[in-house]
């Protein structure tokens, strides 16, 4: 108590000097402790996103991550009910599972004949219900929603399209997207007219679909190759069309009820998914979640290779993000460590320079060196912990400044612009290892000033001027 004393007195005494190691630590903490919880809001933004659309866990074929973009009914999963079933009825699970549901990915082609385009098309039916329950969820509380399916109580001829492929098949006015471009000729390069046969294969799929209602402009043509390989072509009403944030994706996508897809495929034969999207309450349940459906998984592997893929596996984009941002926010924490680093070693250097009379005083009254060292390990504690602590404060005031005033912009997986969210209040391990980090370089950066000044010859420290 005597040597914590002492060293407060003597950080007193040169107040100025003191306050600017502080007002120095406490900004450079600051700045750690935003920028990390602004990479925060990003890796939060991000992960929602991927369950919202994906879920946490998808139960697919083996084969089907690596080479199901070339034909993706090839690696159907049968009896998807039963394996839907069973994870409805574990004990465990129901407790922890949001939603469980199927889905099948198609490859085609669609057109506007009406327009003379067309271009090839990756499709994904859906059970509309669930996805709207899948886009509802969002665990970290954060100021952004995503937008619900438009699919939901709509006829099975609907569907949903990407921007980009609504504005090649020129559906523009039809969907009144804004600021859509139009090309300059009728005919765009990438799109053809439907060839003959296609054409009267889809005109005769209206008019089993719709009588003799006339077809409107939302109306395109999707054609597809069922199970046993032959052609089958399908007029579907476009209700809506969805910005999916990266441009590849958002000229090929195409949203359709699940139900009509695989009637299309399969017809009278037994219908197929090619992914069970599995969501949870909680993220972090995902350890427990996944022991949990590795047996259920492993029950209906016998006549088909299942496998259990999470969201880090399905999605490496998402991965490589947060490994980038981690190392931003250790590269900013080595450069602001440095600065505080050097700051109070500076301190501690001028402080010994000025005491150093006083220092050869303490050991001519029988300080030991041990007690001179660390006298000045204490003091520079001291400013590590009241410089951590106050940049912990000034980040919590930034950082409500900043969310209350509600800059907009566009974060990384995201169409359209969210408030700019830095999350410092929700980070505690952030909080705690940063303030003790930094705390443990301002007692490295004091304990250098502090041996050099227990080493002192005491007769060289009395006569020092």
């Amino acid at each position: 108590m005597m040597t914590l004393s002492i060293a407060i007195r003597n950080l007193l005494r040169n107040r100025r000097r003191s306050l600017a190691t502080l007002v120095a630590m406490s900004i450079g903490g600051a700045a750690i402790l935003l920028f990390g919880g602004f990479s925060g809001n990003i890796k939060y933004e991000m992960l929602t996103k991927i369950v919202q659309t994906g879920g946490h866990l998808q139960i697919q074929h083996r084969d089907f991550y690596l080479y199901g973009s070339g034909n993706p009914t090839a690696y159907g999963i049968e009896d998807y009910e039963k394996i839907l079933q069973a994870i409805a009825t574990d004990e465990v699970l129901k407790d922890m599972v949001v939603v469980a549901t199927p889905t099948l990915q198609f490859g085609g082609i669609a057109g506007n004949y009406a327009a003379s385009v067309s271009r090839t098309i990756i499709g994904t039916g859906y059970v509309a219900k669930n996805i709207n329950i899948m886009r509802s969820w969002n665990d970290f509380d954060l100021r952004t929603k995503a937008p619900l399916s438009a699919l939901e109580g709509t006829p099975p001829e609907s569907a949903v399209v990407g921007v980009g492929v609504a504005r090649v098949l020129q559906l523009c006015d039809a969907l009144k997207i804004e600021n859509c471009p139009k090309p300059e000729k009728k005919q765009v390069a990438d799109g053809a007219a439907l060839p003959d046969d296609i054409a009267q294969l889809s005109s005769q799929e209206t008019s089993q679909a719709q009588g003799t209602q006339a077809a409107t402009p939302r109306q395109i043509e999707v054609l597809i190759v069922n199970s046993l390989g032959a052609p089958n072509v399908t007029a579907v009403d476009v209700i809506r069309a969805e910005d999916q944030g990266f441009k590849e994706l958002d000229e090929i996508a195409v949203m359709m009820h699940l139900s009509k897809i695989q009637k299309l495929i399969y017809g009278n034969s037994a219908p197929k998914v090619t992914s069970i999207m599995i969501q949870l309450r909680h993220t972090e349940q995902l350890p427990a979640a996944t022991e949990r459906l590795k047996p259920i998984v492993a029950k209906f592997s016998s006549k088909q290779p299942l496998v259990l893929q999470d969201y880090k596996s399905l999605n490496p984009f998402f991965v490589q993000s947060i490994q980038m941002f981690d190392t931003i926010f250790g590269f900013v924490f080595v450069l602001i460590g440095a600065i505080v680093l050097f700051t109070v070693g500076n301190t501690m250097n001028t402080a010994v320079v000025e005491r150093t009379v006083e220092i050869g005083t303490l050991r001519a009254i029988g300080l030991r060196r041990a007690g001179i060292r660390n006298l000045f390990v204490v003091e520079g504690a001291l400013l590590g912990v009241f410089g951590s602590l106050l940049g912990v404060v000034l980040a919590f005031v930034v950082a409500a400044i900043v969310n209350s005033i509600n800059l907009p912009w566009v974060p990384p997986s995201q169409v359209e612009a969210v408030p700019l969210t830095i999350l410092v209040t929700g980070e505690p391990r952030m909080i705690v290892g940063t303030t003790l980090a930094l705390i443990c370089i301002a007692i490295f950066s004091a304990w250098l000033p502090a041996y050099r000044a227990a080493n002192l010859k005491v007769v060289d420290a009395l006569r020092h001027v």
